[in-house]
């Protein structure tokens, strides 16, 4: 069984993303503090809703061994570590985190903007496929790091 190694959020867009020790998912909205999470009322720029994004440790450490290139996962920009789950295959399915319930709707690929902000040629390419997913809040509640992350 997968689980959350680490939570991350930026408060402002273009902030540096930083660690908590627990995250409050709101359905429709995000995760409370992060800089994508929507006022009541407020229309996302992502659809369905508010993602959350995971990306899989397995993913980093491939391409330090792969490519050479130390990518944090804080620097990854995506909010949730994961560790022993296949992320991709959750596109179009629904899984459990902790308490809550969230929905895979696509592959959360890499883009320029990551690479440029980082300063790591060929950071695209070296995270083409495994750059993780995005994924939307269908029961809300709070994850926490060693939560578990199961497949319904």
């Amino acid at each position: 069984m997968g689980r959350v190694v680490a939570i991350h959020i930026a408060s402002k867009p273009g902030d540096a993303p930083f660690e908590i020790s627990e995250a409050s998912l709101v359905p429709g909205r995000g995760i409370e503090g992060d800089r994508k999470y929507l006022a009541a009322g407020e229309k996302g720029l992502e659809e369905p809703g508010t993602a959350v994004t995971f990306i899989e440790a397995e993913a980093l450490a491939a391409i330090r061994h792969e490519s050479d290139i130390e990518l944090s996962a804080a620097a990854s920009r995506r909010n949730v570590l994961t560790e022993r789950v296949a992320l991709n295959h959750l596109v179009g399915r629904r899984f459990r985190v902790g308490e809550t319930e969230l929905e895979g709707f696509e592959l959360c690929e890499p883009c320029r903007y990551l690479q440029e902000l980082n300063g790591i040629p060929n950071l695209v390419s070296a995270l083409l496929h495994r750059g993780g997913l995005r994924a939307r809040i269908v029961k809300g509640g709070t994850i926490r790091p060693g939560d578990p992350i199961e497949e319904l």
